[in-house]
């Protein structure tokens, strides 16, 4: 019997427990600068607390699920790039209430959806579940006037030839959170009528 094709959704309140460690698993240090913590468990807990909350990168209103049967499998945060900084202010301001230093690089570029986390749970991945959800990401992107979806990522990281067979191509590199990021770009098409 073929397993049901995969879907899209917007986020819920109650995806948070599946989705804060999985964004964590994916951002790494740049969570650990955003929420003022020192591992990656601190860090999922605080993005689950901070989960419903809108007006941050992190919000659910950003993110999108991708399930099977139901199946919680994947995700994309994604927003304007040019709304990075205002959507950093909130992890601003809790890392001053926290006395920690308040200076987050914005990470998103004006004209583009931000794809801030892209992330398939480990036991799905190999499946096309990564494609699917840069397809919708561009989709995603047209619909909102945006020319290109745009990204960061670490050599190292071997969803780079995920997005470099998805027809993303470098346009520079960035300095966060103690590491070298390449800037990568796609353009996307205009939505059809």
């Amino acid at each position: 019997m073929p397993s049901s094709p995969p879907m899209v959704r917007p986020a819920t309140p109650d995806d948070a427990a599946f989705a804060a460690p999985l964004i964590q698993a994916t951002i790494g240090r740049i969570g650990w600068a955003l929420t003022g913590t020192q591992s990656d468990e601190s860090a999922a807990r605080v993005i689950q607390a901070h989960w419903a909350q809108p007006g941050h990168r992190l919000s659910l209103e950003r993110v999108r699920v991708l399930e099977r049967a139901g199946e919680p499998l994947g995700l994309s945060v994604a927003y304007p790039g040019a709304n990075a900084w205002a959507l950093d202010e909130p992890w601003r301001a809790r890392l001053q209430a926290l006395g920690q230093p308040d200076d987050i690089e914005s990470e998103g570029t004006p004209g583009e959806l931000y794809l801030d986390t892209l992330a398939v749970v480990p036991a799905a991945r190999g499946q096309g579940l990564g494609a699917h959800l840069l397809a919708h990401t561009a989709h995603w992107a047209a619909g909102l006037g945006l020319p290109r979806v745009g990204l960061l990522v670490e050599a190292d990281n071997p969803a780079a030839r995920l997005y470099a067979r998805a027809g993303f191509r470098p346009v520079g590199t960035r300095q966060l959170a103690g590491g070298t990021y390449t800037h990568l770009v796609r353009p996307v098409s205009a939505p059809s009528e």
